[in-house]
């Protein structure tokens, strides 16, 4: 009797392996989300342009004056891993809408569109055949504008083909969005806005009568959405929205916080060995330096890291208020101990339109973003401006390379480059107001500033590579 019940206790343990086994074995399938002969679990949205199926294909046409249009999934997705082929006509700007949604009476989303009932508004990786070349990148439709553009990943830019068929593939996992274009990185946003919602087709809204009757093909639409397994980690730029965040492929790429969201860790007021408390202080993960008079480092003056680098990328992220000045310094020594500010090249911060400020220098080289009393900013006038209103958070970024070429970015823009150490550099300081520092700005290493000027200015998100 006892041989018994061992005998089927070990068949029992033998099926439950069994069936781990292939548990632990069981692979992603693919779905398909188009049937290749109708619009069977497609319903349209926004616009009014033409879709019907030819061929085993979507196809899709403008209709003059009408708004941006699109065939979405009745089904609602949240992670998934997609994939779709598309032709699209001449230099047709379209695009694949995901974790969408669509504004309605019950819709708590900012949409700024009040003429229209029905809006459209999530992420989109566009189709971009134009000069520009952003095929890839990642856009917020009706919301927050440009994420990702492939400013910020130039090498992707060719990977779209212009009149031919082009492979996209999303991968959305959890708060990780990435795309590729014909097996090529594209983008990678770390966001957590939205965590689900439909997938779309764009054919974009037209007002030119000669873009009438363009059109874009879509065939092998299919999508994962049980055992993904994400693509392995590539090497572009992560741009990561969540305040104060490190992702796992940012932390392999060796990018850390500079300013832990917590605690005044790793910083201490310039010239001095504490932190200037009594005009810095930290709120909701946010680092604040109080508003008084105006003036420059009058109240407790600029805070530092208490580490110094010499090649680096920086990102920041700020929020100004009205007539702000402010600005972020690298290679600060504290050499010089004068009085005001410590030394130091800056990455300027600045309300160009009401601080005095920005009417100073030469050119435009005291506005937001620029190398300050050196270099101006590009000015941006394209729908996504390099500046963002008061109140809103912007996206700044320093790189500094080894070889001495400096990048100023902001909210994903490269808006200053210049190389220190060079003939041109020597003489933008010979006619600046740092002329009479020697060897201004040539520091090997130095410490990171964020200064004081009299007006509140928040910081967060303060991340560091050394490269």
């Amino acid at each position: 009797m006892k041989s018994k019940c061992v005998l089927v206790m070990v068949v029992l343990l033998g099926c439950s392996t069994l069936k781990l086994s292939a548990q632990g074995n069981e692979k992603a399938q693919w779905v398909n989300l188009f049937n290749g002969k109708d619009l069977k679990g497609w319903k349209q949205l926004n616009g009014k342009a033409r879709y019907e199926v030819k061929n085993g294909e979507i196809i899709g046409t403008t209709v003059l004056n009408e708004p941006n249009s699109f065939l979405a999934t009745e089904k609602i997705y949240g992670d998934f891993i997609f994939e779709v082929e598309f032709l699209v006509s001449g230099d047709m700007n379209s695009g694949i809408q995901f974790r969408s949604e669509i504004n309605n009476a019950d819709d708590k989303c900012n949409v700024t569109d009040k003429k229209t009932p029905l809006r459209v508004h999530g992420y989109q990786m566009e189709i971009d055949p134009s000069s520009r070349a952003w095929s890839g990148g990642i856009y917020d439709e009706a919301r927050r504008g440009w994420l990702y553009s492939l400013e910020n990943n130039p090498s992707a830019k060719p990977a779209f083909k212009k009149g031919a068929w082009n492979r996209y593939r999303i991968e959305c996992i959890g708060n990780s969005i990435r795309t590729w274009v014909n097996g090529v990185a594209c983008a990678h946003l770390i966001d957590e806005m939205t965590t689900s919602g439909f997938i779309a087709l764009q054919v974009h809204g037209i007002k030119d009568a000669a873009q009438v009757g363009k059109q874009i093909r879509w065939r092998n639409v299919r999508i994962q959405t049980d055992h993904l397994k994400p693509s392995p980690a590539d090497n572009i730029f992560v741009i990561n929205t969540i305040p104060n965040n490190i992702s796992e492929d940012e932390k392999k790429s060796g990018l850390r916080l500079l300013w832990d969201g917590k605690t005044t860790n790793g910083w201490r007021g310039a010239y001095k060995n504490y932190f200037p408390d009594n005009v810095w202080y930290i709120e909701n993960g946010t680092l604040n330096v109080k508003g008084n008079n105006g003036a420059e480092s009058a109240n407790g003056g600029d805070i530092v890291t208490k580490d110094e680098f010499s090649a680096f990328d920086l990102q920041f992220e700020f929020q100004i208020t009205d007539t702000a000045n402010s600005g972020v310094k690298y290679f600060v020594t504290e050499k010089e101990q004068n009085s005001g500010s410590a030394i130091g090249l800056e990455f300027q911060i600045l309300d160009d339109d009401k601080h005095p400020d920005g009417k100073l220098g030469s050119i435009g080289n005291r506005t937001m973003a620029s190398l300050y009393d050196l270099i101006p900013s590009l000015k941006i006038t394209q729908s996504r401006r390099e500046k963002l209103p008061i109140g809103e958070w912007n996206r700044g970024r320093v790189i500094v390379f080894p070889d001495g070429r400096v990048e100023h970015w902001i909210n994903g823009w490269k808006v200053v480059e210049y190389q220190r150490g060079t003939q041109y550099f020597y003489a933008l300081v010979a006619r600046s107001k740092y002329e009479k520092w020697q060897n201004f700005g040539m520091a090997p290493k130095g410490h990171i500033l964020l200064q004081e000027h009299g007006t509140k200015v928040s910081f967060r998100s303060i991340k560091i590579k050394e490269l």
